[in-house]
């Protein structure tokens, strides 16, 4: 029987590292679900005792989507209505979840960089190498910095008991089939154990070609933020260990490439008159866009220390991502000549650690501890690549963060959970000039200091055994694009150590929900708010570059689901977010302008149709539905809009032994579209269009 995955809710005690759990499977004859049990580093609870929003996606559900399109973001949009559609690019920017940016984590790893936000850290790995994925919803305290708009922690694939092995291979193409559209991929896997050893491994071979529209148009190429189309990947995945005597010991290596072919050109649209950016065969200049990310962890867990279970992570990761180029007006110095072309690379590397101790029933009483530290060591560039220059000067980030969580259940039906975490942050910049084109200014180096301390207090409670209802207020802190910040300073006389738009993103977070389970009927409901009195919004300047603005902002939005099991084969399903946003842009104190498409979701109505036909064949039809929106400013007239879209996708899957077979066609309707992200802005050259009707074909063999 198929599994169908589900939003489920999560206590904050279990928020910190998370790196495994397990879930209780569809197995009543009825068809209702059973109880999950969220497995975090930090604790595991059940459902009846969690009080946040979560939305766990499983490898089946996982692999369903990414038959339809192999792009991590658009899975997260189809399954998580509140996270923003996808831009099918290689950046992410803009994709936001309930409005902020999420932290993203490979088993528990920060994807992130606190320093420079290049918007790549949602493709630091290949999708083949999830096992599953947890969405947690809304600022996050206990997760600390970086988790404003919440987390997504992608769980990679685990060691098995026996031997298993697989072999992936899939094409897809545009029904007006060109051999340039043609992608195709290629994946091994394996997994063992040996005595009290195990190991698992995967390598994947991806070569993606051109994205056509529904006229069979070339879709404009990303030249300067990097595109996942006319590009080649790979990835190499390893985890190995330990277990025996109550303890563990796991290594897990990632080491993920992907890179433009710079085979095609981007031909300007015209935004005025509706017409796309599209593309035309010719030689991108410069070093092609490329994310080369290498992220390692080491876990080690203890049953029982000191009373205590232990989970200790020590992590680094190496990343550089490396933009396409231009003549921009912000990279023009007469000293290199005239009409300068150049291109950036953001270079990060992060050491971290995380240390959790779990108390149960404390001194003998209904009371839970969680307990312990995370530190991050950030050090970032970004330099011009065709120049030498830097754009953002070397800049280093030191955090350390203590945390005390308790969970108390003396109350029959009733659950409470609170908590603090005492955020201590540095920076380390030298002295610096800003390029010539801000005016050459010299800006004084330092080493500014930020102290926060992030609270949070949740509580859930058991109306009958069907219908419970949750709460919980938390905080979440985030920087605010470091290096972002520090390179467009334009005003003689700064210094990094009194520079207010350095100052940390503090978003206060409160939501209430209430869910009904039985009979084959899940039913959910949550409202939130997210304030931030000194928020980061993203403006696009004349060159299309991104400056951060540093003003009040608020938003809050409604999040529903239904999911009803109508047979033990069949179920269908409905999720609806609405997500509104202002900031306030005279700086009077008050919001007054309504946050824009590249900033925030739009109102989304996502349905599915899921049928199990034979314990070997199942399919899955979904619509998402992206709703007209238009943006106000303090004056109440309209300054942008969107026009809505409806996608339709559907996939069949066949099982024959030890074959399985997936067929999938995205946009089936070939829907004409501009994507979300687009239409909210202005530029000719990322006007762009959706990708018409592509179908796919994958085939995979368990042996």
């Amino acid at each position: 029987m198929m599994i169908h995955p589900r939003r489920q809710l999560v206590p904050l005690l279990t928020l910190a590292s998370l790196s495994t759990f397990a879930c209780a499977q569809q197995a009543s004859s009825d068809t209702q679900l059973e109880e999950m049990v969220i497995t975090a580093s930090r604790t595991a609870k059940p459902v009846s005792s969690i009080p946040n929003t979560i939305t766990v996606i499983d490898k089946t559900e996982l692999d369903q989507q990414l038959a339809v399109n192999y792009d991590l973001s658009t899975a997260l949009g189809n399954l998580v209505p509140g996270f923003t559609p996808s831009r099918q690019k290689m950046t992410g920017s803009g994709e936001t979840l309930r409005g902020r940016s999420p932290l993203y984590l490979i088993d528990g790893v920060p994807q992130s960089n606190p320093l420079r936000d290049g918007s790549r850290d949602g493709l630091t790995l290949d999708p083949a190498m999830i096992e599953r994925i947890e969405v947690i919803h809304g600022a996050n305290a206990v997760h600390g910095m970086g988790a404003s708009g919440g987390v997504i922690n992608l769980i990679t694939k685990k060691p098995v008991e026996s031997r298993e092995q697989s072999l992936h291979v899939d094409v897809n193409a545009p029904t007006d089939y060109d051999s340039d559209a043609l992608s195709s991929g290629v994946g091994y896997s394996f997994a063992d154990a040996f005595g009290r050893w195990d190991l698992a491994f995967s390598a994947s071979l991806r070569d993606t070609g051109i994205f056509t529209d529904a006229d069979g148009e070339v879709i404009g190429v990303d030249t300067t933020q990097g595109d996942t189309m006319d590009s080649e990947s790979r990835d190499f995945f390893l985890k190995t260990g330990y277990r025996g005597d109550g303890q563990s010991l796991h290594l897990m290596v990632n080491s993920f490439n992907i890179e433009g072919n710079g085979g095609w050109v981007t031909v300007p649209g015209d935004v005025a008159n509706g017409i796309p950016t599209s593309s035309e065969p010719g030689t991108v200049p410069g070093k092609a866009a490329t994310n080369d990310v290498t992220t390692v962890s080491l876990d080690y867990r203890k049953d029982e220390l000191w009373g205590h279970s232990v989970h200790a992570q020590l992590f680094y990761q190496d990343f550089a991502a490396t933009f396409g180029g231009g003549n921009f007006g912000t990279f023009q110095d007469p000293v290199y000549g005239d009409d300068i072309y150049d291109q950036s690379q953001n270079e990060s590397e992060k050491l971290g650690f995380k240390l959790t101790m779990v108390r149960e029933q404390l001194a003998g009483a209904p009371v839970n501890l969680v307990w312990g530290f995370d530190a991050l060591q950030d050090e970032t560039q970004q330099v011009l690549v065709q120049t030498g220059r830097a754009w953002v000067p070397p800049t280093s980030y030191d955090n350390i963060a203590p945390y005390a969580q308790l969970e108390f259940t003396g109350v029959e039906n009733l659950v409470v959970t609170g908590g603090l975490r005492y955020e201590s942050s540095k920076l380390n910049v030298d002295d610096f000039t800003t390029l010539y084109s801000y005016g050459s200014q010299f800006v004084e180096g330092g080493s500014p200091s930020f102290n926060e301390t992030l609270y949070n207090i949740g509580a859930t409670y058991d109306i009958t055994d069907a219908l419970r209802v949750f709460g919980n207020i938390s905080e979440g802190s985030s920087m605010p694009d470091v290096g972002r910040v520090l390179r467009g300073i334009n005003e003689p006389g700064q210094s990094v150590e009194s520079f207010l738009n350095l100052v940390p993103i503090v978003t206060d977070n409160r939501e209430i929900g209430i869910e009904y389970d039985a009979g084959g009927l899940n039913l959910e409901l949550s409202y939130y708010q997210s304030d931030s009195d000194y928020g980061s919004r993203l403006a696009m300047n004349a060159d299309g570059i991104f400056d951060v603005k540093r003003e009040k902002t608020e938003i809050d939005g409604i999040e529903a689901s239904a999911t009803w099991f109508f047979t033990s084969d069949s179920s269908i399903g409905l999720a609806y977010s609405n997500p509104n946003g202002e900031y306030d842009s005279n700086e009077d104190g008050s919001v007054d302008t309504d946050l824009d498409a590249s900033n925030i979701s739009p109102e989304r109505i996502n349905l599915f149709w899921s049928q199990q036909w034979t314990s070997g064949f199942d399919t899955r039809v979904q619509a998402s539905n992206m709703l007209d929106r238009d943006y106000q400013n303090s004056a109440g007239e309209s300054y942008a809009d969107f026009d809505g879209y409806t996608l339709i996708d559907a996939t069949a899957n066949w099982i024959i032994g030890n074959s399985q077979v997936q067929a999938s066609v995205q946009n089936l309707t070939n829907e004409e579209y501009i994507t979300y992200y687009s239409q909210g802005q202005t530029n000719d050259s990322r006007y762009f269009a959706g990708r018409g009707r592509t179908v796919s074909v994958g085939y995979t063999y368990r042996f």
